[in-house]
């Protein structure tokens, strides 16, 4: 299907018309071969609360951004290769249902659907997507992803030294590496994670002494806090608004 479509007259009045809703500020979308599966509104799990955004999922990238005007006009466009994607499903926590993780080497985070139906639309079509992408390159799949975030409303104290309470002037701050919600004595380092930034990212003191001695493997200091809704493997991402942001 994704064949005949590609050079299609009605596949490219599609992709026209999505990038004609990101305006000029938004990446140009029609490429040979691009052909666009679907799209539709998911609750994307942001740094500060879940917010509804748009996505759209071509044959070879998933694009999405914020309404402005539902069908009209969306802005701040984030483009992601799916060849560099892998997904897990997120088990359902109170109002938080039918999700799963979108997770890249430069950035990782939680979306939900409105049904579990069509979250297994969304899994399925994605999953097809990049195997077929997979198999026409003959690259593996990744292997290392980037952190997802713990939402801010999850952490009213640093996760790392359990003892300072964040307020307006002491604020939280993110490691780039293991996610975690920290205060800023326990994130006054910084290393170079290639994968994420040209430059060096904050990254709290376990992980920075992990990455300086070499041993750092999967997240295996887990802090789980009763009734939390999230674990290390279940988290939430950086906001919409400014990735720069910690």
């Amino acid at each position: 299907m994704v064949d005949r479509l590609a050079n299609s007259e009605a596949n490219s009045k599609r992709i026209a018309v999505v990038e004609s809703c990101f305006g000029a500020a938004g990446q140009p979308l029609a490429i040979p071969g691009r052909v666009l599966i679907g799209e539709g509104v998911l609750t994307k799990l942001c740094r500060k609360k879940p917010k509804a955004r748009q996505f759209f999922l071509f044959n070879d990238i998933l694009v999405y951004g914020n309404i402005v005007i539902q069908k009209k006009k969306y802005n701040k466009q984030h483009i992601i290769p799916l060849e560099s994607v892998t997904i897990d499903t997120v088990p359902d926590e109170g109002d938080l249902r039918n999700g799963w993780l979108i997770k890249t080497p430069t950035k990782s985070f939680a979306v939900y659907a409105a049904t579990a139906t069509e979250k297994s639309e969304w899994m399925n079509h994605i999953g097809k997507c990049v195997g077929d992408l997979l198999q026409k390159s003959g690259k593996s799949p990744t292997g290392e992803h980037a952190a997802v975030w713990v939402p801010d409303s999850e952490a009213s104290v640093c996760m790392r030294c359990q003892k300072v309470k964040f307020t307006p002037v002491s604020r939280r701050h993110h490691c780039r590496k293991c996610g975690f919600v920290v205060c800023g004595p326990c994130s006054e380092k910084k290393y170079l994670l290639p994968s994420q930034s040209s430059k060096p990212v904050r990254v709290c003191e376990y992980c920075y002494l992990q990455l300086t001695s070499g041993s750092l493997g999967p997240r295996s200091d887990s802090i789980s806090r009763p009734g939390s809704k999230f674990n290390s493997n279940n988290l939430s991402d950086d906001e919409d608004e400014d990735d720069s942001s910690d």
